[in-house]
């Protein structure tokens, strides 16, 4: 059974990203599509990449920390990929906390300066 590929703006919408941002992706090789003609087709492993760089950028990861992230499972495997997963998790983990402490100081700071307002001037 022959695989199914999607065309660019088969990606695009499959992704919910702009042709810029799909075209960067590649740019920066985080994706290698199949090239037919000016024509680009993307088949399960950028499919699969496609979904790991979405979601390592949710996570608040750089694109050049996913595509070293990336190169490592083909340079030496999955076993090594996952370490160093696990080494990226754990400091974008300490980032995030954080910064969740930072905003959670900005609200208590905004919202004491609301109910201030709220009451008035004295």
């Amino acid at each position: 059974m022959a695989e199914q590929r999607l065309s660019f703006k088969e990606m695009c919408a499959a992704f919910d990203v702009t042709p810029r941002t799909l075209r960067y992706y590649e740019y920066i090789e985080l994706l290698q599509p199949d090239r037919e003609g000016r024509s680009r087709f993307y088949g399960a492993r950028e499919k699969a990449r496609m979904e790991l760089i979405l979601r390592g950028r949710r996570f608040g990861f750089q694109l050049e920390e996913i595509r070293q992230w990336l190169l490592i499972y083909e340079e030496k495997g999955n076993a090594a990929q996952m370490q160093a997963f696990v080494e990226m998790a754990d400091r974008q983990m300490g980032e995030l906390k954080k910064q969740r402490e930072q905003l959670d100081q900005a609200m208590d700071e905004l919202a004491a300066l609301r109910v201030q307002a709220a009451r008035g001037p004295d």
